[in-house]
């Protein structure tokens, strides 16, 4: 694969992407309301999805562009002493799901990140999800896939895994300037 190559095929995920973006701008109001409300945030992924749920609930927890009030997410798959206490204990298969049973709570919120949307992991997250009565939006590559059809709602792009990979980036980055923007006033400015 050449370098042109690659990027015609993210310039194909991203055109994928932009077609997504009244959901996004819904997920964006429905968690400004969430966590505005005193709701959390829960997000998972494997690999560098993992590293895409980090950066996304480092955003609501810091600041995406504006100085604002902090917002209760959490980062399971940072959560490296629970990981590989549950995943010995347990199975790998646990290691979301048990941090979803033991963090979730009705009402919260739980995004689950993946390339193919087929993570052993994510599937049993998406089930503790579901007992605790928390909703899940999945960000998969190509559907139909499991985790899709776990989901309450699901932004599946098209594309090779490297470039929906690329792509989730994109998606934190919008989503935040749909949360921030549906922020009340009284939330956008802390002092």
């Amino acid at each position: 694969m050449t370098v042109e190559s690659h990027l015609d095929g993210l310039t194909d995920t991203l055109a994928g992407l932009r077609a997504e973006a009244p959901r996004i701008h819904q997920w964006g109001t429905s968690l400004a309301r969430l966590l505005s409300d005193g709701g959390r945030l829960l997000a998972a992924g494997n690999g560098g999805s993992a590293a895409e749920a980090q950066h996304l609930t480092a955003e609501l927890v810091g600041r995406y562009r504006h100085d604002r009030a902090p917002f209760s997410a959490l980062a399971l798959c940072a959560e490296t002493s629970s990981v590989t206490a549950i995943a010995n204990d347990y199975g790998y298969d646990q290691v979301f799901a048990r941090q979803v049973t033991a963090h979730a709570r009705p009402g919260d919120l739980v995004v689950l990140l993946s390339t193919s949307g087929r993570s052993p992991n994510l599937l049993e997250a998406a089930h503790a999800a579901r007992s605790a009565g928390a909703s899940v939006w999945a960000l998969t590559g190509p559907s139909p896939n499991p985790l899709a059809a776990l989901a309450d709602d699901t932004l599946a792009l098209p594309g090779d895994a490297c470039h929906v990979q690329e792509a989730q980036l994109v998606v934190v980055h919008a989503l935040c300037e749909a949360f921030e923007a549906a922020l009340p006033s009284a939330l956008r400015r802390v002092s």
